[in-house]
């Protein structure tokens, strides 16, 4: 049922955006998502980690024999497009192929599955394809807010990062010094995130064929509730970046050609102070800004995904957490580097991770004082974000020994409430599931848990 209800909520969300995307002529992610079962996909690696996620419900014998299926496939697209010179565009060359067996795998599930083994399969199949359309939603989302959010609130969150020293402006001055080396390394990991998250999901969704079920929680849930809510806030909140707001245009800065992008939005910046000149202390007011540029930096939702790969992987191997740590480094990094976000962006960011992170695990757990308190408190702190960047901005870059600290503290103590409430909700120990209850030999009730039957117990079909 809790499967089927969420899959009932997504269809008609997806329906919803669909619908306010045609609204102003654009494509929707369901219309773009069927358009990639033949055109050139926007990411063929998405695509191929969406299959590994399909995959962990799998034999390994099956796992490889859809691994090839996908790949032949994708050969037999790109001889076509060869034969008949057909560009990719702005797509990658690979990529059909693993959407096709995602769907094979749904129509094999329907048509030769039966009872658990017909729920554990279509189970794979949602689990793959809510990545995808977890990507093609956000897609929309962001069209979304820049053609109904016509002004953004640059000004009150530039003044705002005032208090925390400008940090977007010292970050892109140190990647500049860089070089390119340093900048590809950086966008690398800022394009591959999603990636990277599903090689920690695969980590903890690798025992799944074995079990025959999933984790009570693992890390796409989380992934995908940030991706859902977040935009939202972009929608309270428009903001388009540094690198958008205040320039970057200059020909002094980054690497080459990499952000050929912002010299056409230039003209609409406040003025070209990106990174080299920190924005004068002046009272902000709202902007208006053109229609194409995403309005996607309140909270940055990379910062918030990197923190949960950072959190789930800190009970994988050595080489998992170290991956992990440098993930969420780097992200951060590149972040506010790039001229993406602010800031205040990446604080907001962590507090938002944490309270879903939060809230996800408190329902599992049944939602007890702790999780409650957790959770509302995490809410409070990012709301009170929210309205500071908003009302008190021009208080905040006069008072930065004052309100920098105070933003800090704030994500800190959210972050010291996440760890004490998981430590003692791990601390607890779990129920067995499918202990069996039989009489002792004396007669009174007890009850065995699966690990301790003995030799002659039937087996657990």
């Amino acid at each position: 049922m809790l499967w089927a209800t969420a899959g009932v909520v997504c269809l008609g969300f997806l329906v919803a955006l669909e619908v306010a995307a045609r609204h102003y002529g654009l494509p929707g992610p369901m219309t773009t998502q069927v358009q990639e079962v033949v055109v050139a996909p926007k990411s063929g690696f998405l695509l191929y980690a969406s299959l590994a996620l399909t995959m962990v419900v799998l034999t390994w014998r099956q796992r490889f024999v859809a691994l090839g299926v996908a790949a032949g496939i994708d050969l037999v697209f790109l001889l076509v497009r060869w034969t008949f010179d057909i560009g990719t565009g702005d797509g990658h060359p690979f990529g059909n192929g693993a959407l096709w067996v995602i769907l094979g795998c749904a129509v094999i599930a329907l048509t030769r599955r039966t009872g658990s083994e017909r729920v554990l399969l279509l189970k794979g199949v949602g689990l793959g394809l809510l990545l995808v359309a977890g990507r093609k939603t956000g897609d929309t989302w962001l069209l979304l807010t820049s053609e109904t959010r016509r002004q953004v609130l640059d000004q009150y969150v530039a003044t705002a990062d005032q208090a925390l020293g400008n940090p977007a402006w010292v970050a892109g001055r140190i990647i500049y010094a860089t070089g390119p080396a340093g900048f590809r390394v950086l966008d690398f990991v800022y394009g591959q995130l999603a990636v990277a998250a599903v090689v920690f999901a695969l980590y903890r969704l690798r025992h799944v064929a074995v079990e025959r079920r999933f984790p009570t929680h693992h890390l796409v849930r989380t992934f995908l509730v940030i991706g859902l809510l977040g935009p939202a806030i972009y929608m309270i909140f428009p903001v388009v970046g540094p690198i958008y707001a205040y320039g970057g245009g200059s020909e002094n800065w980054a690497p080459a050609g990499h952000w050929s992008q912002v010299p056409s939005v230039v003209h609409w910046a406040v003025a070209d102070l990106w990174p080299q000149t920190p924005p004068p202390v002046q009272p902000p007011l709202p902007m208006p800004f053109d229609e194409i540029t995403p309005r996607n930096c309140m909270p940055s939702l990379h910062t918030a995904w990197a923190v949960t790969i950072f959190v789930h992987s800190r009970k994988a191997p050595r080489v998992l957490r170290w991956a992990g740590a440098f993930w969420l480094v780097a992200t951060l990094t590149a972040t506010v580097g790039f001229g993406y976000h602010y800031g205040a962006d990446l604080l907001a960011g962590v507090v938002f991770a944490l309270t879903v992170e939060g809230a996800l695990r408190a329902h599992d757990n049944g939602w007890d004082r702790s999780g409650i308190q957790l959770v509302s408190y995490g809410t409070a702190v990012f709301a009170a974000y929210l309205v500071s960047y908003r009302y008190l901005p021009l208080e905040m870059a006069e008072h930065p020994w004052v309100f920098g600290p105070l933003l800090v503290l704030a994500m800190v103590s959210v972050v010291y409430a996440y760890v004490r409430t998981t430590r003692r909700w791990d601390a607890e120990p779990v129920p067995a599931r499918d202990a069996e209850a039989r009489p002792a030999p004396d007669g009174p009730l007890v009850v065995v848990p699966a690990q301790k039957r003995t030799e002659k117990s039937e087996p657990v079909s």
